[in-house]
């Protein structure tokens, strides 16, 4: 299904079976109330459903789940698509990952019908929605049964309803990374849930990082080869990789490609012993190889959809520089030590920035930006992004000349 449609699934059939089954829960409440102390946490499921980036940022929250139940008692629900970087990441075990088809609505609503027996079979407590006002996710997380569900409720403010399905209602904090968000959506777990609003804990005290991600020496090898197939000389200089689009789920993020192609221009005719590379999903894998045609030169290939994503991070330990919309890859290049260039505009980093490797922002700060956030389901009214057009050709450039020598100097 397409991001559109999903919304409007969400917004049209979320809200109707969120308002049913919050008039239940009370119903329920009412005749049993909940008056005994609850039994120790064992089991906790995440539900994290879009955005592998995102993912990226929730590693600490997820490590602090590990460290209270272990990791065997962790599990994570997750859209098709955005599996991969849960088994590159690889702090749970496979079987703990429930996969959730969204090509079809009838593929969707089996998969959720499945993994709603799996866990209510295994006795899942204690449920995280790090959805952002997602009602899909709400919903999934009460219907999972669990007897503590942390989630955000919007309380007093206009953001989007989603019922009363949480046990620990978490105050959103708009001024708050969101790897700091996720990992106080843990803490939660911990708090009072009538001492609303939660959490009413210190952010100091939280320490967010990234994972690593080391590759073998066979993968290696193998990247090695892809490149060799790639280029017709031996690859001896820079590597510069370019990933000029950005995920459907947001499109305002796309900085022109007309900008990629001249950029690419640029950094051949300037370091002339560097190479170009241009990265992307198999989706993206026409539009990536025109942009790559434009170049003209055989310096510059394409393997948009040609890798595994676990071939792309692979392929960032070799590569000396990334530039890329703000989108997944910004957040996986900072799980190597690659240098990224990440061009923002919709979003802010204030928020979303990569939280470890060498990250290098480009942001022009509009008073419009960001425009996207929590309260709108990250659907922006914007028809026309100068926050990505004003971003410059030469201003990236500049960004890409600082990053090459200072890897050259550290080898």
């Amino acid at each position: 299904m397409k991001p559109e449609t999903i919304r409007k699934i969400d917004i049209g059939v979320g809200k109707i079976a969120c308002f049913i089954l919050t008039c239940f829960r009370l119903i329920v409440d009412k005749i049993s109330p909940q008056g005994l102390p609850q039994a120790p946490i064992r089991k906790i499921l995440f539900i994290k459903l879009i955005e592998q980036g995102a993912t990226v940022l929730a590693y600490s929250a997820i490590l602090r789940a590990i460290d209270r139940v272990g990791r065997q008692n962790v599990y994570f629900c997750v859209f098709e698509e955005n599996r991969e970087i849960l088994d590159i990441i690889d702090v749970l075990p496979q079987e703990n990952i429930f996969v959730i088809r969204n090509r079809q609505f009838s593929l969707f609503l089996l998969d959720i019908l499945r993994s709603l027996y799996r866990i209510r079979k295994i006795c899942i407590d204690a449920t995280v929605d790090m959805e952002f006002f997602a009602r899909a996710s709400a919903i999934l997380s009460y219907l999972t049964g669990a007897a503590r569900r942390v989630g955000l409720h919007r309380f007093t403010s206009e953001a989007p309803y989603r019922g009363n399905l949480m046990t620990h209602r978490v105050q959103y904090n708009p001024y708050l990374h969101t790897a700091k968000a996720y990992h106080l959506l843990v803490a939660a777990l911990d708090a009072a849930p009538q001492d609303l609003p939660l959490v009413k804990l210190p952010v100091d005290g939280f320490e967010e990082t990234a994972p690593t991600f080391v590759p073998g020496q066979e993968e290696t090898a193998r990247v090695r080869g892809i490149l060799t197939q790639a280029f017709p000389q031996p690859v001896e200089g820079p590597i510069v990789l370019l990933n000029p689009n950005a995920s459907d789920m947001l499109p305002l993020r796309k900085w022109d490609t007309q900008n990629f192609i001249r950029l690419g221009q640029a950094i051949l005719k300037k370091h002339p012993e560097s190479v170009l590379i241009f990265t992307g999903a198999p989706s993206e894998r026409e539009s990536a190889e025109r942009v790559c045609r434009e170049i003209g030169s055989d310096r510059a290939v394409c393997l948009a959809g040609k890798t595994t994503l676990r071939e792309l991070l692979v392929l960032y330990t070799l590569a000396d520089v990334l530039v890329t919309n703000d989108s997944g890859p910004g957040h996986f290049a900072s799980m190597t030590d690659i240098h990224s260039i990440v061009l923002y505009g919709p979003e802010t980093p204030a928020l979303f920035g990569a939280i470890g490797g060498r990250s290098h922002i480009i942001h022009t700060g509009l008073a419009c930006s960001p425009c996207v956030n929590a309260f709108n389901h990250r659907f922006s009214p914007c028809r026309n992004n100068v926050c990505m057009q004003s971003i410059s050709v030469n201003q990236v450039y500049e960004a890409v000349r600082h990053c090459l020598p200072t890897r050259d100097n550290e080898i």
